[in-house]
């Protein structure tokens, strides 16, 4: 399985979220993390991720009698790099977009059915704009946004900090079709 087809799946996105900000963590940790999805899924998604290598094995141990694998995110297999992207067919983005927002709709549930999940205070935000860009305008933007991302994109789990998940999506709005206005 190549790693668009790999990626294109919204349990194997919230194993990879789940395990972004942890060194290591066993497919119990996940099935905890995740409890909307049968134990089943996510033993068979792990293992799909591990063969294709975006997971490795950092140790194991025995516990009650099997043996029970850590697994650590190689953060360099996670990412469709631009040239995949540039091959992918129309249906593949199609897929990716419904697989990323059946993820992302999956992980918001999963915060607000925590005990105490509050919005407001966890400054939760989910706006839609249009913004009217050049080309010029609209590169500008994406590489200010790149540049904001990249400071951050790096830090570790530490005390006062939480894991937030972060979905930018941009493309171009349908553009109403224009009203002929004649000159009088």
């Amino acid at each position: 399985m190549d790693t668009l087809e790999l990626l294109l799946h919204p349990v194997r996105l919230r194993i990879v979220h789940a395990m972004s900000g942890e060194p290591t963590r066993t497919t119990s940790d996940l099935c905890a993390h995740l409890p909307d999805v049968p134990k089943t899924t996510v033993y068979r998604h792990v293992g799909l991720l591990a063969e294709a290598g975006v997971l490795e094995v950092a140790g194991e141990e025995r516990v009650h009698g099997a043996v029970e694998r850590h697994y650590r995110l190689r953060r360099d297999r996670t990412m469709i790099d631009a040239d995949a992207a540039a091959s992918m067919s129309l249906e593949e983005h199609r897929r990716g977009f419904t697989a990323a927002m059946a993820a992302l709709h999956a992980e918001f549930n999963a915060y607000l059915d925590q005990d105490g999940a509050d919005p407001t205070a966890d400054l939760v935000g989910y706006r839609q704009m249009v913004l009217w860009l050049s080309r010029d305008e609209l590169e500008d933007m994406i590489e200010e946004m790149r540049a904001v991302l990249a400071a951050r994109w790096g830090n570790k789990p530490a005390s006062g900090r939480a894991p937030h998940l972060m979905s930018a999506i941009l493309f171009p709005a349908v553009e109403p079709p224009q009203a002929d206005v004649r000159q009088e």
